[in-house]
């Protein structure tokens, strides 16, 4: 409201023009692959190994063995390198649906009063609720989960709803969650639908977003509850006495139990590690990644600056490859690290996979490397498991502008030796053929000794530091540009913009990501006719900063007596 000014005086105001532009989201790697449990198909963002191992598991028995998925090595060493968020989308082949609470019996000896459901899905879930002498699940393991009602108050109508490890004891409980105090009844705040959670999750139909089905969201990492059919409405009236003297025989009783029902399973004989191959990459096969490759795509919804998908190489899942390809540029925000061969190939055969690829978008390192799994057995896996770490390594020791590559950021951790130790011609071959070679050095080790993407035009978008300072400099660009759609089209709205960016780039000029820089937004780019037509143009200039990668040291003999310059 404008003020009546009537008799002088002074008059003091207030005008804040303090407000924090918002920064880029920050967003890691995303991670595609089978996992041993956990959500099927949906993003979900872990941060940490042990985050991940809790809602993906980590190794599973395969006939007589022990073994880990690529999935879960490339996590581990992500982390292991700084990374700080992973985005993991499970990719599994055939039907898998979620496992339900069995036996829960009610206080008038009905049957289940509501049902509990699983996040995760397949049957790993399963569990038969016959137990040993010690009160534990003969078939309870790490993986799977056991439910629990104790506390039952039939003067409330509440209990306790206790989420436990498949494999703890009557003595020794592993209690992953506990709702306390939770009821039957819809109008209640401590209603158990609205306590734990209802909801569950699906892919629409064009396969570009998440459906979420349920009214309450989801507080437990583990389960939700998937209907309620004894509810106790108005359970205590206004005197605070039961309400329907009834009502109270719907309560559960105190009891344990175990889930079943899910279907689903990892691929029984899946070809794993160096074995490999055209018809089976760990269970699967290139089709299987199609909805999750198309689900990422949803760039509203998933932020992340790397993908990958370790087991998917372009000798036989060049489909898949391609598809990871297009998927970050059209995005346009994330670069994809992609394997070229199996095991065994050679560097002609890297060569000419590389060849058939041209994005600056993306990356491809070879050989193969050995390294440890979980339970300490040595195996081969493809380069794209490591490389996700090293680009984090790089972001927190430096920038994302800095080359992911050489002695000081290019180190491989986890990685015991190559599968092929490159020589200089080697390296020299791959290199001028797009592909980053990942060298031995005696006394120091694997390194990655290349930066090139997979553009063939020669560029400065050909290094994959240049490709990545642009994801960089969009990101925080295009986000401060966001808060300008519907503004007024004046110098002021153009102004709050530059005075947000060039700050920013100088502060990338000062960290060594750019040369010089230049940002026009004034009436030479938004003249008359664009202003009309709604439009609102900047130009950003920049010069990139180049990494030096051919160092050149002439050392020069002279004569005894030759007199040396200052």
């Amino acid at each position: 409201m404008a003020e009546t000014l009537i008799s002088p005086g002074v008059f003091t105001r207030e005008n804040d023009i303090s407000f924090i532009q918002p920064a880029p989201v920050e967003a890691g790697a995303a991670i595609i692959g089978p996992t041993v449990k956990g959500p099927v198909e949906i993003p979900t963002i872990v941060t940490s190994y042990n985050d991940y191992v809790r809602k993906f598991g980590a190794t599973f028995e395969s006939g007589s063995d022990v073994n880990e998925f690529f999935t879960s090595m490339a996590v581990k060493n992500y982390f292991q390198q700084g990374g700080n968020t992973c985005l993991v989308t499970r990719v599994v082949s055939g039907a898998f649906t979620e496992a339900s609470n069995s036996n829960m019996v009610a206080a008038d000896t009905g049957d289940d009063p509501f049902v509990i459901k699983t996040i995760g899905k397949g049957t790993i879930y399963n569990n038969a609720n016959t137990q040993n002498t010690d009160g534990s699940l003969i078939s309870g393991s790490d993986d799977n989960l056991r439910w629990e009602i104790t506390n039952v108050d039939n003067s409330k109508g509440t209990f306790n709803l206790i989420v436990r490890r498949g494999n703890d004891s009557r003595t020794n409980k592993v209690v992953l969650e506990t709702f306390n105090n939770v009821n039957l009844d819809p109008n209640s705040t401590n209603y158990i639908e609205r306590v734990v959670g209802n909801q569950y999750f699906s892919i629409a139909a064009d396969g570009s977003q998440i459906q979420t089905s349920g009214s309450y969201v989801n507080n437990s990492n583990y389960v939700y509850i998937s209907s309620v059919a004894r509810q106790t409405l108005n359970y205590l009236g206004n005197d605070g006495q039961i309400r329907i003297g009834s009502l109270s025989g719907s309560l559960p009783t105190a009891q344990s139990g175990s889930f079943t029902g899910a279907t689903g399973d990892i691929a029984d004989g899946a070809n794993l590690y160096h074995n490999i191959n055209s018809t089976n990459t760990q269970g699967l096969v290139g089709s299987d990644y199609s909805n999750v490759i198309t689900l990422l795509g949803n760039k509203n919804d998933y932020k992340f600056n790397i993908v990958t998908a370790p087991g998917i190489y372009n000798t036989n899942y060049g489909t898949t490859v391609d598809s990871l390809i297009s998927l970050v540029e059209t995005r346009g925000d994330a670069i994809a690290i992609v394997d070229l061969t199996g095991y065994g190939s050679t560097v002609s055969t890297a060569n000419t996979q590389a060849a058939d690829l041209n994005s600056s978008y993306g990356a491809a390192y070879w050989p193969w490397l050995q390294t440890q799994t979980g339970n300490g057995k040595i195996v081969w896996a493809p380069s794209s498991v490591f490389i996700p770490g090293t680009y984090a390594f790089t972001d927190n020791s430096s920038a994302p502008w800095f080359a992911p590559a050489g002695l000081v950021r290019g180190g491989l951790t986890g990685a015991v030796q190559a599968e092929k130790k490159l020589t200089r011609s080697d390296r020299d071959s791959l290199y001028s053929n797009k592909v980053n070679p990942i060298a031995t050095f005696p006394g120091t080790g694997l390194a990655v000794f290349g930066q090139k993407t997979l553009q063939s035009k020669a560029s400065a978008l050909d290094r994959v530091n240049v490709r990545r300072l642009l994801i960089e400099l969009k990101e925080f660009i295009g986000n401060q540009a966001d808060s300008l759609v519907f503004e007024q089209n004046t110098l002021t709205t153009r102004n709050r913009f530059l005075a947000a960016v060039n700050p920013y780039l100088e502060s990338v000029v000062q960290r060594q990501g750019l040369y010089a820089y230049r940002v026009v937004m004034d009436d030479t780019n938004n003249t008359a006719d664009v202003i009309d037509r709604n439009q609102l143009v900047g130009q950003i200039f920049i010069q990139p900063a180049k990494t030096a990668e051919f160092i050149i040291l002439d050392f020069v003999v002279e004569p005894t007596g030759a007199t040396f310059g200052a």
